[in-house]
């Protein structure tokens, strides 16, 4: 059950994150987002695309993004959510990436000119240790020199732990947008230091009181699923015990996979190779 004292919901968990930034409905919601964040880029109109990729090479898994949209000039934007660290992050992210640029190809066209594509990753831990900046900006460059291969590939990693700045007068919008993701679930009401336009929908979007009674009982059942997830792993953790991980094995298993998450991912937590995971599922 959702505790009654909560008034707005954990967007940061899946079905509520695309829900929020990757529906018609709450558009506007990506549109001053990516303003904020790549200022350089004139946004004029997205539009949502598919999620889901074909891996060309026989016998890989498919790839499926979070969320991802174009702008009309075709610039594509893949905004994906991580809750916890990954193996081969940097990894995952280059072979996303390559996807929005296969799909922008046209058969015959041998110039290669295709629109940008910047793959922006938001990260509910800190990935850079002690560096405690918000923003991280990566491109491909000349190891030597520090020349720029393309402008057309970009990589944007947003920390939301590392907002120190947010709710002061040095804050930037995205100090503050950091903050607001990292908390939203605690807050009780709006902080008047975030009531311009993004913070607005991001407030409304969340709360649970606007909530159909369909999308109250979903997200009831995701926030049981998580603590349920992290009550098996903290229980294997705290006993050490064979059978203590047999039960987190199945249990985590059968939970994650209920909410479509990656064998990959299912692995990195559990420990288990692919064939474990497939028996267990």
């Amino acid at each position: 059950m959702v505790p009654n004292r909560q008034i707005y919901a954990n967007i940061l968990l899946d079905d509520w994150f695309k829900r929020t930034f990757g529906t018609e409905a709450r558009k506007k919601i990506m549109e001053l987002f990516l303003r904020e964040l790549i200022p350089e880029h004139d946004i004029v109109e997205l539009t949502y695309v598919n999620t889901e990729h074909t891996n060309p090479i026989e016998g890989k898994r498919d790839v499926r993004v979070d969320v991802e949209c174009m702008d009309r000039d075709g610039t594509r934007f893949v905004v994906e959510m991580q809750l916890a660290r990954q193996a081969h992050f940097y990894e995952r992210a280059l072979l996303n990436s390559t996807f929005a640029i296969q799909e922008q190809s046209v058969k015959g066209d041998i110039n290669y000119d295709f629109p940008t594509v910047y793959f922006i990753a938001l990260l509910d831990f800190s990935f850079h240790g002690k560096d405690s900046r918000p923003l991280y900006k990566y491109a491909i460059r000349e190891e030597t020199s520090g020349e720029l291969m393309t402008p057309r590939l970009k990589y944007y990693i947003l920390e939301l732990p590392n907002c120190s700045k947010a709710l002061t007068a040095e804050a930037s919008i995205i100090d503050n947008f950091c903050y607001t993701l990292h908390n939203m679930s605690s807050f009780t009401s709006q902080p008047e230091e975030l009531k311009d336009e993004l913070f607005n929908l991001l407030f409304d979007s969340a709360e649970i009181a606007t909530f159909t009674p369909k999308e109250k009982a979903k997200y009831e059942f995701d926030m049981t699923t998580e603590r349920d997830i992290q009550n098996f792993i903290d229980y294997a953790r705290q006993e050490g015990r064979e059978e203590a991980k047999a039960l987190r094995d199945a249990e985590i298993v059968k939970a994650m996979m209920a909410k479509k998450y990656p064998v990959e991912d299912i692995s990195e937590i559990t420990g288990l190779t692919a064939s474990e995971i497939e028996k267990l599922s």
